[in-house]
């Protein structure tokens, strides 16, 4: 299997908006949203499907995916939930998106075209960051 985008973001080859990393999982910003403070959660080891992730693996990223989400839950008091979702189609490596929504139609819009606000990702991603219970 050729390194996903992932892989390269984890390994710091492609730039991303870091949110949290420890030895096996990194969570970063969604530079393409259907909700502002979309944040990916992804397992280090790289395996396109996550029911094939090692119980081990498949446990840390689940504590990561929970971690991030109460620091969601902080930087986002307003909104009814984090959503999670699990779907994997636009890259094959396992990851868990977490959308900060008030409704389903919000849970299932469509992802952001426009060209990524970097400056103001650097903002949120740093609040998120420092909202996380480690």
């Amino acid at each position: 299997m050729q390194t996903s985008i992932f892989t390269k973001i984890i390994n710091g080859e492609i730039p991303s908006h870091k949110v949290y990393e420890d030895e096996n999982t990194f969570a970063f910003m969604d530079i393409h949203p259907v909700q502002p403070g979309m944040v990916l959660v992804v397992p280090k080891a790289e395996v396109d499907n996550f029911e094939d992730l090692e119980s081990d693996d498949y446990l840390q990223l689940m504590t990561t995916v929970k971690r991030v989400a109460r620091g969601l839950r902080r930087v986002f008091p307003e909104k009814a939930k984090i959503g999670v979702q699990i779907e994997g189609l636009e890259v094959p490596h396992a990851h868990v998106k977490l959308i900060p929504i008030d409704s389903g139609a919000e849970f299932h819009a469509h992802a952001s075209e426009t060209e990524p606000d970097h400056e103001a990702l650097a903002e949120l991603a740093m609040k998120i960051k420092e909202s996380i219970d480690v």
